[in-house]
């Protein structure tokens, strides 16, 4: 399943991409310059909307090679969404310091299972999948480097860290014979980019991000027939949005 959304990663960053030189064109033969003085505020606020899809890497652990219940193990991606409120700090002419103080992040990641010995009392098949939702809040704190402006259009790289907490994470859940228990705090890198387009009331950002996560969020249970063949678990998340300021 990763190829497919290594695919799709590949085919939103073209669109993106061919945005700008379509964009510029336009714009080229514009005499009018919108928000002339956008960007010298030491305070942007903005609304961000995305779009996400989101998975999980993990690792097996040294029990797997030594059951026979569990044949395969699999994460499958899905889709999920975004809502953002954007703080933008100005600190040079091509340097800003971004964060989202409210950043809720709606995902919902799964792991398929080959089993050899299904248990039809609990709903499982010899190809069983276990979703694993997520609600969580996120803090990103960003540097930003941005091109010089072209008329009503710029390119900007975007660089940071994040920590996340999951409401949804069921470290601590009993009966959970048919979970993954997941610890709630996350935390990790991201990176991506993005384009200006100024327009006279408002400036729209599309932008391309990509998280990844540090920290291992598995909390393993060796009484866990979903948990305890599998070792560590990483977040990874591709997020596409898009940003008014």
């Amino acid at each position: 399943m990763q190829h497919l959304l290594r695919r799709k990663i590949i085919v939103y960053t073209i669109l993106l991409v061919s945005m700008a030189p379509v964009t510029l064109f336009a714009q080229r033969y514009s005499s009018d310059i919108n928000l002339p003085n956008h960007d010298e505020k030491p305070f942007r606020f903005g609304i961000s909307l995305g779009m996400n899809r989101a998975f999980y890497k993990f690792t097996h652990h040294p029990s797997f090679q030594l059951q026979d219940s569990v044949l395969g193990i699999e994460s499958i991606n899905s889709s999920g969404i975004q809502l953002a409120w954007l703080v933008n700090m100005r600190l040079s002419e091509h340097f800003d310091l971004r964060t989202y103080p409210l950043n809720l992040v709606f995902t919902e990641k799964a792991f398929q299972y080959s089993l050899k010995y299904p248990d039809r009392f609990r709903d499982e098949d010899s190809i069983t999948t276990r979703k694993v939702q997520s609600i969580s809040m996120a803090l990103p704190i960003q540097i930003k480097f941005s091109s010089d402006r072209i008329r009503n259009f710029k390119v900007y790289m975007i660089a940071g860290g994040r920590i996340e907490y999951d409401f949804a994470a069921t470290s601590g859940a009993k009966n959970a014979e048919n979970l993954i228990k997941l610890n709630k705090i996350d935390y990790g890198i991201e990176g991506g980019i993005g384009f200006h387009f100024y327009f006279p009331y408002f400036v729209l950002s599309p932008e391309l991000k990509f998280g990844y996560g540090l920290r291992n969020v598995h909390s393993r249970d060796n009484d866990l027939k979903f948990s305890n063949t599998i070792d560590k678990i990483n977040s990874r998340i591709f997020n596409f949005s898009l940003i008014v300021e």
